[in-house]
């Protein structure tokens, strides 16, 4: 993994919960001009001086780990201004903007391992964040910074369902996994079902062109298809198309896609499922290798599920409803 996650951040909390180490969860609840983090970043500090996460890059932290071990002696939460407006005339961001920073000490444990819960079995999930606490939020509905309290929601993490073989699918997993997504890789090959698994990714051998090895998505899940020939797509594809998920794609050219829709229509699939299906997919043309390829395949699903996560974000809305 690249970087903290949200979720990471929840769980270090919970992880020194067990360990019986004092916690301090430390979120953004208003920006100031300009700044490297949006609201709702969230940070970690631990009574033994561990800590996780961040809101700059390195301008505030030790300043905010500072403060967080002192909210946890004097024993109650605060808001505390940092760039523009700051007490603190020697903190400044580069930026030149400010932010507003909630302390809230020893956070309940048992409303974050609930959060914890609901995000492992795929559902979104919302916690109202004030000074002296946290409690699961009834609907996963964000709401601003009032003073009191700040209702800040979390996703699912980014799954991808990745079907393929050789070095074009073992390049895109071990990207993708390295980057923090929840990869599952699909393939017909059992040497390189035991080279992704021995890099601990999730791996389903396919035994036959005939059955999808997959039976459960969710529509924070992207489906990708990484073959180049397009006969693991005859029977496969069309299964795929009929579970849920915030992407379906499968590599290849214009006239490739072109040809495989129209395999997919002829098959009898519907409209509404073939319309699913992305082609010509990445953001970086005509790639010839399999690094680039991954990285202009997994750049695209990123990009998707961020668009996705904000509108579900500031909507409320399940993600299907964006594109109506």
């Amino acid at each position: 993994m690249v970087a903290t996650t949200p979720l990471d951040i929840l769980r270090f909390v919970i992880a020194r919960a067990d360990e019986g180490v004092e916690c301090v969860l430390v979120t953004l609840v208003a920006v100031i001009g300009g700044s490297s983090r949006g609201v709702g970043t969230q940070m970690a500090v631990a009574a033994d001086g561990r800590r996780i996460g961040s809101f700059s890059g390195g301008c505030v932290e030790d300043a905010v780990a500072s403060e967080a071990l002192e909210t946890l002696n004097d024993g109650w939460g605060h808001v505390v201004r940092y760039g523009i407006g700051s007490p603190y005339i020697d903190i400044r961001l580069p930026c030149g903007g400010g932010m507003d920073l909630l302390f809230t000490p020893r956070p309940d444990a048992e409303a974050i391992r609930r959060a914890i819960h609901l995000l492992d079995t795929r559902q979104p999930v919302a916690l109202s964040i004030e000074c002296d606490g946290i409690s699961l939020a009834p609907e996963a509905q964000p709401a601003e910074w009032n003073g009191t309290a700040i209702i800040h929601c979390y996703q699912p993490p980014l799954r991808i369902h990745a079907l393929g073989q050789g070095e074009d699918l073992t390049a895109f997993a071990r990207l993708a996994n390295s980057f923090g997504a929840q990869v599952h890789a699909l393939c017909p090959e059992p040497d390189t079902c035991k080279e992704l698994d021995a890099l601990g990714i999730a791996t389903t051998q396919i035994a036959t062109r005939n059955t999808l090895p997959l039976s459960q998505s969710d529509s924070w899940s992207a489906i990708v298809f990484l073959f180049h020939g397009r006969d693991w797509e005859e029977h496969l594809l069309p299964q795929a198309l009929a579970l849920p998920a915030f992407y379906h794609g499968a590599i290849g050219s214009r006239r490739t896609h072109a040809a495989r829709i129209e395999a997919l229509r002829a098959g009898g699939l519907s409209q509404d499922r073939v319309d699913r299906l992305r082609g010509h997919i990445g953001l970086i043309p005509a790639t010839r290798d399999p690094a680039t390829l991954a990285l202009s395949v997994l750049a695209e699903l990123v990009s998707e599920y961020n668009t996705l996560a904000h509108w579900t974000y500031w909507t409320g809305q399940p993600l299907a409803d964006m594109a109506q």
